[in-house]
């Protein structure tokens, strides 16, 4: 019997970790959020866009850790109170994580985060769900550094 990896998605409201466990390894990365969120109000850049953005990323590199990989496909869906650049709230619910062609067992995947704009701007309601599908590619020079660290 083969196997499965497992991704585990924990989150209060202070963190999200991301961490990727296969067989007896296992590697854990965490997103703090009031760092992050305080650069983005800082610089006027859309919160919820850009923490779906580093969210991706920290998958990425979370999984690479443990089993390197040259394309990963990762399938969410996401809700909010308005179009993404201008959510105060949004929830995630991650649907599939491959990598390589091995499925990943998501645990903890559907989450929320409230209270991610600085200022709460007067937008007329429009809740949205959008599905997102898309696959991101290691660079060879960067796969090659993990398979380095994993041997």
């Amino acid at each position: 019997m083969a196997v499965s990896p497992v991704l585990v998605i924990k989150t209060d409201d202070s963190v999200v970790g991301v961490r990727a466990r296969l067989y007896d390894d296992f590697s854990e990365h965490k997103i703090v959020l009031n760092s992050v969120l305080t650069y983005w109000w800082a610089n006027n850049m859309p919160p919820a866009t850009k923490f779906l953005e580093l969210f991706d990323s920290v998958i990425k590199r979370t999984i690479n850790e443990i089993m390197p990989h040259k394309m990963l496909d990762l399938k969410y869906e996401v809700k909010a109170n308005q179009i993404l650049d201008n959510a105060s709230e949004i929830e995630i619910n991650l649907i599939s994580v491959v990598a390589d062609d091995v499925g990943f067992k998501i645990d903890g995947g559907l989450f929320s985060l409230s209270g991610i704009r600085k200022v709460e701007e007067d937008f007329e309601s429009q809740d949205i769900s959008v599905t997102y599908e898309h696959s991101i590619e290691t660079p060879d020079i960067v796969l090659k550094k993990y398979k380095e660290m994993k041997n």
